[in-house]
């Protein structure tokens, strides 16, 4: 494949475009070639600034943010990238909090535009969208310049483009099966791959995990010399209680103990990610030995009050109240759906379901059935996405004819579960919902419509 020489962008669009053009996140080829290849042109910027990695099948961009927020608490700049964006490709780089508005995205684009040709022509394949993304990014961030870069894994680890980037702390929080055709069938093999982003003699923060898959990374983190912090033991969640607009919680962390600090965000996931992330900054800023002082009250209690995940148990409209959530495989959908139990009275909620082709519909389905009344099948607009009357013959067998109705276009479906939770709302003390699930960016094009209706 012959990809064009890029030519400088003038608009976002033009940027974006050019970027869209080349290979999906979706196509991998397992190698680091190329984006190594790409960032030696570029002059190695992501050695330019220390670092904090994050792998794991849920919660990283959720973790992230906290760490980023942390950090800058503590007077650090801090350049951000996550992945996948949920309305705008420029959420992917953040510096200091704030995703690139659009000159400066363009700006990022041009600056690297010129090396990526250089690439194409010497490597066997084209840089994909993801690597030309990366190195946007990991230059980005050197021009800010930035203090500290957090950076999010885009699918598994060793392979990840990111992994050109060797940071003081990787952070792995739980480690489920998602995208299997790409990591392999089973935790066990997904943690192999994303094992890969603990380094020699970095940190490595471990959120909860299995025995099995706990035992990969331990076993990781031996070969190469990297000292552990793991939930549970170096670092854990004392206590939580749901609270108005979030949760009330108390984290053990690896420098001290951080009480009744208000996290608004929901569910026991979102407080494990808080305390993953404040034992990351604690590493961080002073290694994992316990023997500093504690990071200050005053700046965990700032920064975790500020925090915000867009698409994560995200209330976005009330009158009926609407809740996006972006979980797309069956560990986040049974997070999710405990969340919403714990922290909200719905009834009746109904659920618009939207999934790309290539994940476990069933699965998630059977994850939210307990707590859904109805289900209201639909579909993105991208071409990636299951086709709605294909998800519905799914969705009957979970939930039973009687519980599915199918809407393709996703505005209508969610007027339609709208509808449904109005009408079907019978408590004084509760009221019907509606929840948008089951892809990033089914829950981002709810987003935009949401967003253009109030």
């Amino acid at each position: 494949m012959n990809q064009p020489i890029a030519r400088p962008a003038e608009t976002f669009a033009e940027a974006e475009d050019a970027l869209l053009s080349r290979w999906p996140e979706t196509r991998l080829e397992p190698s680091l070639d190329r984006i190594r290849a790409f960032t030696e042109l570029l002059g190695d910027p992501q050695r330019a600034y220390r670092s904090i990695h994050l792998t794991g099948t849920n919660g990283k961009t959720s973790t992230s943010r906290m760490i980023d927020a942390l950090l800058r608490a503590l007077d650090l700049r801090t350049g951000r990238f996550t992945s996948p964006h949920v309305e705008k490709m420029s959420e992917r780089i953040s510096v200091d909090g704030e995703p690139l508005d659009d000159e400066a995205f363009v700006r990022a684009f041009n600056d690297v535009a010129p090396y990526m040709h250089l690439v194409d022509e010497a490597e066997a394949h084209p840089l994909s969208f993801f690597e030309a993304v990366v190195g946007m990014a990991y230059a980005a961030f050197a021009d800010a310049p930035v203090d500290v870069a957090v950076v999010e894994v885009g699918m598994g680890g060793s392979w990840d483009a990111t992994n050109v980037i060797d940071a003081d702390v990787a952070v792995v929080t739980p480690i489920a099966v998602d995208h299997a055709n790409y990591l392999g069938g089973t935790a066990v093999e997904i943690a192999r791959e994303k094992a890969g982003i603990i380094k020699p003699g970095s940190i490595a923060v471990l959120a909860q995990q299995t025995a099995d898959v706990a035992a990969v990374l331990l076993e990781r983190a031996v070969e190469v010399g990297a000292t552990v912090a793991r939930e549970g033991l170096e670092f854990n969640v004392v206590s939580r209680a749901p609270a108005v607009g979030g949760q009330v919680i108390t984290i053990q962390g690896l420098r001290g103990r951080y009480d009744d600090l208000f996290l608004p965000l929901y569910g026991a996931h979102q407080a494990q990610n808080a305390a993953a992330a404040l034992a990351a900054v604690e590493a961080f800023v002073g290694g994992p030995d316990g023997q500093g002082e504690p990071l200050g009250d005053d700046v965990v209690r700032g920064a975790f009050a500020e925090i915000t995940s867009p698409g994560r148990l995200e209330v976005v409209r009330r009158s009926p109240t609407i809740v996006l959530d972006a979980a797309h495989n069956p560990h986040g959908a049974e997070a999710t759906a405990a969340a919403l139990e714990d922290s909200f009275q719905f009834d009746p909620l109904i659920g618009v379901f939207g999934v790309m082709g290539d994940k476990d519909a069933e699965g998630l389905l059977a994850a939210f059935e307990p707590i859904l009344e109805q289900i209201v099948v639909t579909q993105n607009s991208t071409a990636r996405a299951m086709p709605a009357e294909e998800l519905a013959v799914i969705a009957r067998e979970v939930f039973g004819e009687d519980r599915v109705t199918v809407v393709p276009l996703l505005g209508d479906a969610i007027d339609a579960a709208a509808a449904l939770a109005e009408s079907g709302s019978t408590d004084a003390l509760s009221s019907g919902a509606v929840l948008v699930t089951g892809s990033v960016v089914t829950v981002g094009e709810a987003r935009v419509l949401l967003g253009g209706r109030k």
